[in-house]
């Protein structure tokens, strides 16, 4: 189990941004062309698939989202959760921010700008499904992007494998209640049994095809080996799913989005500002607490990044393709890498000023498996 772990947080500790994710916002906006072109051009193919559903569930995307979901969780390790202990304070600090800030902040925030601010430039039947969308997004901790930030951060892979093991674990539990809770205090309907059908089809069975799959392959004698050769051939195809997906949304978006095409920079303000908020309550919190850096780092960026594909997926079940929900989760995958990269920026650039404080390990003291990078 222990050997498990090591490999694991050795893959955390290389990881790199793929041509993929490196250009993310990039293959989103280019998305966002071929979707609202073919939605004008083939408005019966879109219309064909949208009606391919059962039980409220559409089959094209429910497949698409398991091609999303299930590669990215077979780089989790349920048995790091063990390692929890390691650093008690890192795994704290990160759990209040995801479970007891980000969420609330998030709905707080869309309350302010969709349903305030900018409600004169919106559509008015789309409001509370654009905060919907938003609440959605802000409820589920990333997943598998972490591990690049905490890369590109210097960041302890062992805290970080552990404390996405257990965000993980926890997701099961709380991402329906919380989303729900919310939802309520917005005034939005919530279809209870939808939502924790969502739960089930997006959360607990990726996980537990994921982690069965993880244990066969680690088997094998050259187990640690075949995982990662099986976790790099699938990751291109989480890609392809995702950006299918993305085409599929924006073919069924496109009308709005041409009658007012500043709908996207309005939802994308309340995300940007949760952001940073999160990220840097995360970190100074850490540094408070006397957190060495490597792990304040990925503490601060999981505190702040999301899932975005279970949010698309979610909102799409709730409130279908053509709902502003939709949209706004979207948003959430148009922006997520040039902010994280922002924010990644921020924690490379202060680790000196950080490590100043008294009582605050050195980098090299508490966390030698960390990848060597440079600042910056």
């Amino acid at each position: 189990m222990s050997s498990q772990c090591e490999v694991t947080g050795k893959q955390a500790a290389g990881a790199e941004m793929s041509l993929f994710e490196r250009y993310l916002t990039v293959w989103v906006f280019l998305c966002i062309v071929a979707g609202i072109g073919l939605g004008q051009f083939f408005p019966g193919v879109f219309r064909f698939i949208g009606g391919l559903e059962v039980a409220q569930i559409n089959l094209p995307v429910a497949l698409l989202i398991w091609l999303m979901i299930i590669p990215m969780l077979l780089k989790i390790d349920l048995h790091a959760l063990a390692g929890v202990r390691a650093h008690w304070r890192g795994v704290g600090v990160t759990l209040f921010v995801n479970w007891a800030v980000k969420p609330f902040s998030m709905a707080l925030l869309a309350w302010v700008f969709i349903r305030g601010v900018f409600a004169p430039w919106l559509p008015a039947d789309q409001i509370d499904s654009y905060i919907a969308g938003l609440i959605i997004l802000a409820a589920a901790p990333c997943t598998a992007m972490v591990f690049v930030w905490s890369s590109l951060s210097r960041g302890e892979p062992h805290f970080t494998l552990t404390q996405v093991a257990l965000n993980d674990t926890i997701m099961v539990f709380a991402f329906a209640p919380i989303v729900g809770l919310l939802l309520g205090l917005s005034a939005i309907t919530v279809p209870w049994a939808t939502l924790l059908l969502s739960v089930l089809l997006y959360i607990v069975v990726p996980l537990v095809i994921a982690q069965v799959l993880r244990r066969a392959l680690l088997r094998h004698a050259d187990g640690p080996a075949r995982l990662k050769h099986t976790v790099d051939a699938l990751g291109p195809v989480s890609l392809v799913a995702l950006l299918a997906t993305l085409v599929l949304l924006f073919g069924f978006q496109g009308e709005q989005i041409l009658a007012q095409p500043l709908i996207i920079a309005m939802l994308a303000v309340p995300i940007l500002i949760q952001v940073f908020f999160n990220s840097g309550l995360a970190y100074l919190l850490n540094y408070a607490v006397r957190s060495p850096h490597c792990v304040a780092g990925p503490s601060a960026l999981i505190g702040a990044s999301n899932f975005f594909e279970l949010a698309v997926a979610t909102a799409i079940v709730l409130f279908g393709f053509q709902s502003g929900a939709a949209l706004a989760t979207v948003v959430g995958v148009l922006i997520e890498v040039p902010v994280m990269l922002a924010a990644v920026a921020v924690v490379n650039r202060t680790r000196g000023w950080y490590e100043r404080r008294p009582g605050v390990p050195s980098y090299e003291e508490c966390c030698p498996a960390a990848a060597p990078a440079t600042d910056g």
